[in-house]
């Protein structure tokens, strides 16, 4: 493989992380996303929005080469093969991680091993203009030349790195880079620190070589915790340890995807910033999280999240900052976007819509927490209860819906949401977990399922439709088939109806018209084999989940989206719900479906 031109694709991408932000670096060794210090700060390398000013971390061979790489298994450090015509050296890259847990700063560690033969690298850290806002620049301080952008400090120090001497005082772009040589048994180290508003830490290359091996250790010891023992254990476990790369440890938030802008189809338009904590995401990480044994990122995403609405109240928002703020708008830059796609933006505006499902997730994540051996807080009660009541009332409105349209309407999922969440308000009041009028809930429950059968239904199509009288089609029903609205005769048709309409072989559109404006959504797809399994459909579940685990790229990421012409990923990546929709299929799969059919995966 040659050097690589312009505009990468977004397959090419593997994330590393350390629980506070997420590194992209491509299959030609260059780190072209990477917010400092957080996962939501603005990027200060983010060449993969921004081609010229964006900024990156370089580091290949001089010649030209083939690359192969891997995850160092059960771990999210990555390991890269580079093979030149002299020789064979390895790379393995890793946000390092303390004795502790995660380092109170950044730390970006690139080890390089020859091999075999020699390979002479170049490398080269680049600061960029932090999506237009920022002009970095060199800073001499003592012995050690330092990055500044903003209020962001960086250094790079590393052995055996041969850098060149920087000159703070040229105009050219500001950079640190340098050369080395790797041969046989031969070790060099490139180390990126970084602070922002703080004093910078500046590390011993040693202990960092240390730090790498501590930090494959502590994603190992991670690992022996997760409990899956079933049908596509690999793809499971590489989605956990995907799922695990979204939690923002400061708090135990969990972000929707690792990036902001990535386009939905190639006219652009739809390109939202998703380094935000949804109601929806969180809930159903949060169920996965139960479901493997992992109590503290369980105890820690269920809690932030209550506290969080508490905190906001009494409106209950959509998504909150991974701070648990309110989000604050969208903002748009002045860049031209991944493969000139526009607009890039942060922030996202589905922040003020009134999105009915998110009471059925809240309650149910809460009803998993509680049948898991936990108890419920006295506020926690309180909030529940409330939650209950306006499910009772708001099921009547309107609302945005699941995918967040623009023109409110009756939308089923969103009633069977409110349905969902009085079924679990009234299984929490009859175990003594929360207190309310238990009478109503059950009356509503009933009245909403009653509605929702009799004018959500269409005999012609012989499928649930997107909103009373519409004869358009929407994926986010077969959520329903898992929450026990319906596992019968009519789910089972609506599944047909689907992928008749919406199906790309064992992909799946988000809702009727949409293939004109966007790709396939993943989760949808899994969503499907989570839906064949629960009506009972257990072998066509299997053959749908052997195709879909195989969209996933060389290392076990999905993204957003995927296009049924050529497999490209589109849209944001790591998506957390692509992710977490592979999980809950191989794990209804496994407490559904027969033995047989899934013996030998």
């Amino acid at each position: 493989m040659t050097k690589t031109p312009p505009g990468l694709p977004l397959r090419d991408y593997a994330a590393i992380g350390d629980g506070r932000t997420v590194a992209l670096i491509a299959q030609n060794g260059r780190v072209d996303w990477l917010p400092l210090p957080n996962l939501d700060s603005l990027p200060v390398f983010a060449r993969l929005l921004d081609e010229k000013t964006g900024g990156c971390v370089e580091l290949q061979p001089v010649d030209d080469f083939d690359s192969s790489r891997r995850y160092i298994e059960r771990t999210n450090v990555l390991e890269t093969i580079f093979t030149t015509k002299n020789g064979v050296a390895r790379v393995t890259d890793a946000m390092v991680t303390g004795v502790a847990g995660r380092l109170p700063w950044a730390e970006l560690a690139r080890r390089v091993d020859g091999i075999e033969g020699s390979v002479e690298f170049t490398w080269r850290v680049t600061p960029g203009t932090m999506l237009g806002t920022r002009s970095p620049w060199l800073d001499r301080v003592g012995d050690h030349t330092i990055i500044r952008c903003g209020e962001l400090s960086m250094a790079v120090v590393g052995t055996d790195h041969s850098p060149a001497t920087a000159d703070p005082t040229s105009s050219g772009p500001a950079q640190l880079h340098g050369r080395f040589t790797a041969s046989a048994d031969s070790r060099h180290l490139i180390v990126l620190t970084a602070t922002e508003g703080e004093p910078l830490r500046v590390p011993d290359p040693r202990r960092v070589d240390t730090g790498i091996d501590r930090t494959i250790a502590s994603w190992l010891s991670w690992s022996e915790e997760f409990s899956y023992d079933g049908p596509w254990a690999e793809q499971v476990q590489r989605s956990a340890l995907a799922l695990k790369l979204l939690i923002f440890s400061p708090t135990g938030a969990i972000a929707a995807a690792a990036t902001t802008s990535l386009p939905e189809n190639p006219a652009g338009g739809k390109n939202w910033d998703y380094r935000f904590a949804w109601i929806r995401d969180l809930a159903y990480t949060a169920h996965a999280l139960v479901w493997f044994g992992l109590r503290e990122e369980t105890h820690a995403a269920i809690s932030w999240l209550l506290r969080t609405i508490r905190e906001q109240s009494p409106d209950i928002y959509v998504m909150y900052t991974l701070d648990g703020a309110t989000c604050a708008g969208v903002e748009k830059y002045d860049v031209p976007g991944w493969r000139g796609s526009s607009p890039v933006v942060t922030g996202n505006p589905a922040q003020g819509q009134l999105q009915l499902g998110i009471y059925g997730d809240l309650i149910a994540i809460s009803r998993t927490y509680v049948d898991d051996g936990n108890l419920l807080d006295v506020e926690t009660a309180r909030l529940l209860a409330k939650v209950a009541d306006k499910a009772c009332d708001d099921w009547r409105k309107r609302d945005a819906g699941m995918w967040e349209l623009g023109e409110d309407e009756h939308y089923t999922s969103s009633k069977m949401g409110c349905w969902q969440a009085l079924t679990d308000a009234v299984a929490l009041a009859e175990g003594a977990h929360i207190e309310g009028d238990v009478i109503r809930w059950r009356a509503e429950r009933d009245r909403i399922r009653k509605w929702t059968l009799e004018h959500c239904w269409s005999e012609e199509l012989g499928s649930y439709v997107m909103y009373p009288g519409s004869a358009r089609l929407d994926a986010s029903v077969l959520l329903h088939a898992p929450s026990g609205f319906d596992r019968g005769a009519r789910m089972s048709s609506t599944i047909d109806a689907l992928t008749a309409e919406l199906g790309e072989g064992s992909l799946l559109y988000r809702y009727s018209g949409v293939a004109s404006e966007e790709h396939t959504f993943v989760a949808c797809a899994f969503w499907r084999v989570s839906a064949l399994a629960c009506v009972g459909r257990h072998e066509e579940a299997v053959s749908a989940m052997d195709e879909l685990v195989t969209q996933a790229n060389d290392v076990g990421l999905l993204a957003e989206m995927v296009a049924a012409s050529d497999g490209a990923f589109w849209g944001n990546l790591p998506q957390g719900l692509s992710h977490l929709a592979l999980v809950s299929a191989a794990l209804t799969i496994k407490e559904l479906a027969p033995e047989e059919t899934t013996d030998g995966k």
